[in-house]
């Protein structure tokens, strides 16, 4: 028997190209610190551990920097315990948060991650980056993500005809909702020539299809029914997590039946072959047991918003259809129909729908930047926020701010699909 787990405070830093006047221990710190000030009844006596994120040790240098942190925010010598896991590292951390609390182990958890990727030039961070496809076999003969993405997206042209121009359409999203986020790196109001025009870095990627190295640092407070109640009036409750995974190598990944979401049923796809390099096998299972735990059957009916992550545009478009926003070959068409954007902005696009799922109000990966530990939280606090209904509070304007809502979904992703995390959040 699991116990009601809250998220009760979140902080941010600005995501950066580069922070030279901290290093990460002050970045968590001032995330952190944020966060303490959204609870003042909360001490540092009340805080029971941490569980720290950063995807790699070669950015920083350093060996066992989570350590480093949870000492720099004062909580020596409580327990304290460092995830990894590729791009859904900060994902991960929450849901290793949530697991503190729902097995009693902890009351209150302070979840922080970071990453300082400005310590080395774009071609290292690359190279560090693409250590976390296989080594033995796809690292050697030059892998790295964007050509992986480049590859994955081309079948999915190939197979459901999607297009640059949808993909486009992603970015302009995303960078326009950005600049209304004060924390966001690469605000922008963009065109869709304007994204196809700029430089090609894997075909059909450009460099506005794809999110930005970063500085930066993010914190959830999680904590107990009992911790919640005494020091936050307006907690929001996590209602189910899911994890999925997959093969390290692409060329490994078997076909087989689609995992199938409740709305949905096998006759939707008896000529699809699944997963291919097309779709995330481990993106389905994650978002299937997070909606199984949250009670949820139509997730176009039952999300307010969603928080995912868009490294590239067209890894949004896939993840559209892993979530069962759309059926899968749907996610291009999907993209364009104005059901992902959010209500009342001005995109310079004519949206021939309404919204209907707003996803990344945040601006994503894509315009806020990706400093790789830290992301998954950042997606995390701005969905807190957005379920508080306290946007305006926190980013001093109220655009992005959605009218009533009730539950949303964060999505991390790591690797070519390896690990997937899905966590449902809600208003209680």
């Amino acid at each position: 028997m699991t116990r009601p787990v809250y998220l009760i405070a979140g902080g941010i830093t600005k995501f950066a190209k580069a922070h030279p006047e901290m290093d990460f221990r002050l970045m968590c710190k001032q995330a952190f610190d944020y966060a303490l000030a959204d609870v003042p009844a909360l001490t540092l006596d009340m805080i029971d551990g941490s569980s720290v994120s950063y995807f790699s040790d070669h950015f920083t240098r350093q060996l066992m920097a989570g350590i480093m942190v949870h000492d720099y925010l004062g909580l020596c010598p409580k327990p304290s315990r460092r995830i990894e896991g590729g791009g859904a590292t900060g994902g991960l951390n929450i849901q290793n948060g949530y697991q503190e609390i729902a097995s009693g182990r902890m009351d209150c958890c302070v979840v922080v991650g970071f990453e300082t990727m400005s310590h080395v030039n774009t071609w290292k961070g690359n190279e560090f980056i693409a250590l976390a496809s296989d080594t033995n076999f796809d690292f050697p003969v030059g892998g790295f993500y964007s050509g992986y993405y480049a590859m994955m997206v081309q079948r999915h042209m190939h197979e459901f005809g999607t297009t640059c121009e949808q993909m486009a359409h992603v970015s302009i999203k995303n960078h326009r909702n950005a600049t209304f986020n004060p924390y966001a790196q690469f605000p922008a109001q963009l065109s869709v020539e304007e994204v196809r025009a700029a430089q090609m870095v894997a075909t059909p990627l450009t460099m506005l299809d794809i999110c930005t190295m970063s500085d930066g640092a993010a914190c959830l407070i999680v904590a107990s029914e009992e911790v919640a109640e005494k020091v936050c009036e307006n907690p929001v409750l996590i209602t189910g997590i899911g994890t999925g995974t997959d093969a390290m190598r692409l060329a490994d990944r078997p076909h087989s039946d689609v995992v199938l979401l409740p709305h949905e049923s096998g006759a939707d796809y008896e000529n699809l072959r699944y997963p291919g390099v097309h779709s995330f096998r481990g993106g389905r299972l994650a978002s299937k047991l997070a909606y199984e735990a949250a009670g949820i059957g139509d997730p176009r009916e039952a999300l307010d918003f969603v928080e995912l992550h868009d490294a590239y545009t067209s890894s949004e478009i896939q993840t559209y259809e892993d979530m069962g926003l759309c059926r899968y070959g749907e996610g291009g068409p999907y993209a364009v129909s104005g059901r992902t954007f959010m209500p009342g902005l001005d995109y310079g696009l004519k949206l021939p729908e309404a919204s209907q799922v707003p996803v990344n109000p945040s601006g994503g990966l894509l315009a806020c930047g990706h400093p790789v530990g830290a992301s998954g939280i950042m997606q995390g606090v701005f969905a807190f926020w957005q379920l508080q209904r306290t946007i305006e509070k926190h980013l001093g304007r109220a655009e992005l701010q959605l009218a009533h809502p009730k539950r949303g979904a964060i999505h991390s992703h790591a690797g070519t699909g390896t690990y997937i995390s899905v966590s449902i959040l809600e208003r209680p």
